[in-house]
C-alpha cells in the first residue's frame, strides 16, 4: 500500500512503510474521513499515536497543524520507519518518538496530558482493548475534552466497562471500524 499525507503542510509527501505483517496500515479514505471529523480541532492539539506503525495518523495530525505528536511502538522496523516519515516531511520538531511497551508506558505516570490518544495495535490480539483498559485506569494522560480514537477490524469490537471513558460514536469502513471514546 501507497501511504501519503492527504492534506496540510506535507501534503502529497509519501511515507514509507513498515516491511512485513507487523502494523496495520490505515487508508488513505479512512484517514481523510477520520481528520474531517475532527476538522480545524486538530489545530494546536496534542496526540499519542499509541502503536505508531509508520506513523501516518501521527504526521497527518501534524502536518495540518497539531502542536505536539508521540509516536511510540515496541519494535525497531516502526520506530525507524516514523523518525524517516517525519524527516521526509519536514515535522520532527513537533514530535517524539519512544520505542517500548505501550502497557508499561500507559501504567506509568503521565508527563503529560493529550487532546487525542489513537489506538490501533495489530488485529485480533485484543490488544486495543488491554490499551483502552489500561487508559481508562490511568486517565491523568488525557486532557479534560481528549477523545481515545480506536482503529480495530469490526468483528474485534466488543462493549467494554469503563469508569473514566465513554464511547460516543463509531463509524465502519469496509473492514476497518473507528470508535470515539471521550473523558467523562
Amino acid at each position: 500500500m501507497s501511504l501519503r499525507v492527504i492534506s496540510g503542510s506535507a501534503k502529497g509527501r509519501r511515507l514509507k512503510s513498515v516491511p512485513g505483517e507487523t502494523t496495520r496500515p490505515v487508508t488513505d479514505m479512512v484517514r481523510q474521513a477520520l481528520f474531517n471529523i475532527l476538522s480545524s480541532d486538530v489545530i494546536d492539539s496534542t496526540w499519542w499515536d499509541l502503536f505508531g506503525g509508520t506513523g501516518a495518523i501521527g504526521i497527518e495530525a501534524l502536518s495540518r497543524g497539531a502542536a505536539f505528536v508521540r509516536f511510540s511502538d515496541l519494535n525497531r522496523q516502526p520506530i525507524e520507519v516514523i523518525k524517516a516519515n517525519l524527516q521526509t516531511c519536514g515535522l520532527g520538531e513537533r514530535a517524539e518518538v519512544r520505542r517500548g511497551d505501550a502497557f508499561a508506558m500507559l501504567a506509568a505516570p503521565a508527563d503529560r496530558q493529550f487532546d487525542y490518544v489513537y489506538i490501533a495495535p495489530p488485529q485480533y490480539k485484543e490488544m486495543w482493548s488491554q490499551a483502552l483498559l489500561a487508559l481508562d485506569a490511568n486517565p491523568a494522560w488525557l486532557s479534560a475534552d481528549a477523545w481515545v480514537i480506536v482503529q480495530i477490524h469490526p468483528r474485534e469490537y466488543q462493549t467494554l466497562t469503563l469508569t473514566n471513558l465513554s464511547e460516543f460514536d463509531q463509524r465502519k469502513y469496509g473492514s476497518t471500524l473507528l470508535v470515539f471514546y471521550a473523558r467523562r
